[in-house]
C-alpha cells in the first residue's frame, strides 16, 4: 500500500514542470468530502477521526488556505509545544509538507511566518495561561481529547479568538469521553464530521494495516481509536465518568503521595505511577498526577518534589518488585522523607474494587487536570489492564486512597 504523498508524487511525476507542482498540492483534488470544510455559519469545526483517517492533513490544509487568503493570525494548539511542533508544523501531513516550497512560511521561534503577512503562532494547551494577551482570526487544535486541563485551555483560546469578520476554529482529535470534546459535541455552534481509519486505507501502509488494525478491530479500543466512535465507558469498569465528582474548598488533614514504581526503569519500561492525594473528614480529595516515565532517580526526584510541593505526611511506595531498593532510591534524593512501604497481596482489581466503592459513595472527589488519571480509570477492566497497557496511575492512586480511607495507619513524623 503506497501512501497519499507517493500516490499525490507518482500522479505528478507523469505530468511536465508548473502542472506537476499544481497537481501535487491541489487538495481539491485528493481530499476526501469529510476532509473539506463543512459549508455554513459554524463557528467551531470538530473533526473527529480513528487514527491515520487523516485528521491532521485536513488541518493543515485548512490552515493553509487560510494563510492563502490572508487570514491572520492563527493560533496552532497541540497537546505540547513539542508536539505541535513535530507534528502540526513539520509531520508527514504537517503544514511544511502540504504547502509548494516557494509558498512555505519561516518557523521563528513558535511563529510561523508567509511571504504575505500572515502569522501563526504555535501554543502548547498545556499552558492555559499562555492563551491570555493573544488575539487570533482563526485557530486550528491538534488532539483536543489528550489536553491536560483541556477546557481551561480551550476557554482561554475563546477569548482570544476574537479577530476579523468570522473567527472560527478546527479542533481535529481522536475522540475520547472527556468533558470538553462532551461539551462541544452538545454546542448548536459546532459542525461535527467523522472519518474513520478504513476510510483511509489506501494511504495507510500495510504493516499498519495488519499489525494494529487487524488486531484491534470490533475491541472497545478499536472503536474508539480506529472507528471514531466516543466511548463513554467499559461496560464491566469499575469506574464511569459520572463518579467524578469536582473538589471543594476544604483543610486537608492528611496528605500522600502514592508511587507505584515499574519494573524496570529502561526505554520500553512501563511508568512510574505517582498520585497525591488527601483526606478530609470522610472524604478524600485527589490532588495531582504526577506519573512519568523515567529512570528511579528521575521518578524518585518527581515524587519527592511532589510531597514537599503538597505538604505531605508520607509517600506511600508498592515494594513488590523494587524492595528496599525503592526506599534506598527515595532515600538518595531527600533522607528526611518518611516512606511507608505496601506490598500488593492480591490481584488489582481486587484491590481497585474498595476503592471504587468510595467513589460510588460519593467519597472522593477530584482537582482539575486529571484527564489522563480519569481516563486509565474508566478503562481499567478485569484483566488488571487499562486499554491494554499497566494501569500505573490507577495503581498509585488505588495506593493512595487506601492509605487514606481504608487502613488505620497514622501520620508519621517527618523525618523519621
Amino acid at each position: 500500500m503506497h501512501s497519499q504523498r507517493a500516490e499525490m508524487l507518482a500522479y505528478a511525476s507523469q505530468l511536465d514542470g508548473e502542472r506537476a507542482i499544481v497537481a501535487y498540492f491541489d487538495w481539491q483534488q485528493w481530499a476526501r468530502d469529510p476532509q473539506l470544510p463543512p459549508p455554513g455559519d459554524w463557528t467551531t469545526w470538530l473533526l473527529i477521526g480513528g487514527r491515520g483517517s487523516g485528521k491532521t492533513r485536513a488541518g493543515a490544509e485548512w490552515v493553509r488556505g487560510l494563510a492563502a487568503a490572508g487570514v491572520t493570525p492563527i493560533a496552532l494548539v497541540g497537546e505540547t509545544m513539542t508536539e505541535a511542533i513535530a507534528v502540526m508544523v513539520k509531520g508527514e501531513s504537517g503544514l511544511m509538507r502540504v504547502t509548494p516550497h516557494a509558498e512555505r512560511p519561516r518557523l521563528v521561534g513558535t511563529t510561523l511566518l508567509w511571504q504575505n503577512g500572515v502569522e501563526a503562532s504555535v501554543l502548547s494547551a498545556s499552558d492555559p495561561d499562555r492563551f491570555r494577551g493573544p488575539q487570533f482570526a482563526a485557530a486550528w487544535c491538534d488532539e483536543l481529547g489528550k489536553w491536560p486541563n483541556a477546557e481551561a485551555a480551550w476557554d482561554m483560546l475563546q477569548f482570544g479568538l476574537r479577530l476579523g469578520k468570522r473567527p472560527r476554529q478546527l479542533a481535529t482529535t481522536t475522540p475520547r469521553a472527556t468533558k470538553l470534546l462532551k461539551r462541544l459535541l452538545a454546542d448548536g455552534q459546532t459542525v461535527v464530521t467523522r472519518m474513520t481509519t478504513e476510510e483511509n486505507r489506501r494511504h495507510l501502509a500495510d504493516a499498519f494495516l495488519k499489525a494494529v488494525v487487524a488486531r484491534y478491530r470490533g475491541t472497545v479500543l478499536g472503536r474508539q481509536e480506529l472507528e471514531g466512535e466516543l466511548i463513554e465507558d467499559l461496560p464491566d469498569a469499575l469506574w464511569s465518568r459520572a463518579m467524578f465528582r469536582p473538589a471543594v474548598d476544604a483543610e486537608l488533614e492528611r496528605i500522600v503521595v502514592a508511587v507505584d514504581p515499574p519494573v524496570t526503569g529502561g526505554a520500553t519500561a512501563d511508568a512510574c505511577g505517582i498520585v497525591v492525594a488527601g483526606r478530609a473528614g470522610e472524604r478524600a480529595v485527589v490532588l495531582a498526577d504526577r506519573t512519568m516515565k523515567g529512570r528511579p532517580l528521575a521518578w524518585a526526584r518527581r515524587a519527592v518534589a511532589a510531597f514537599h510541593a503538597h505538604g505531605a505526611d508520607a509517600i506511600v511506595a508498592e515494594v513488590n518488585q523494587g524492595g528496599d531498593l525503592v526506599q534506598q532510591v527515595i532515600a538518595q534524593v531527600d533522607a528526611n522523607v518518611p516512606v511507608r512501604a505496601v506490598r500488593a497481596r492480591s490481584g488489582k482489581w481486587l484491590r481497585a474494587e474498595p476503592v471504587a466503592a468510595l467513589y460510588a459513595q460519593g467519597r472522593v472527589l477530584h482537582r482539575p487536570g486529571l484527564t489522563a488519571l480519569e481516563d486509565e480509570m474508566c478503562g481499567f477492566g478485569a484483566d488488571g489492564r487499562s486499554d491494554g497497557h499497566s494501569p500505573d496511575r490507577v495503581d498509585a492512586l488505588v495506593w493512595a486512597l487506601t492509605e487514606l480511607m481504608l487502613s488505620h495507619s497514622e501520620p508519621r513524623v517527618r523525618g523519621i
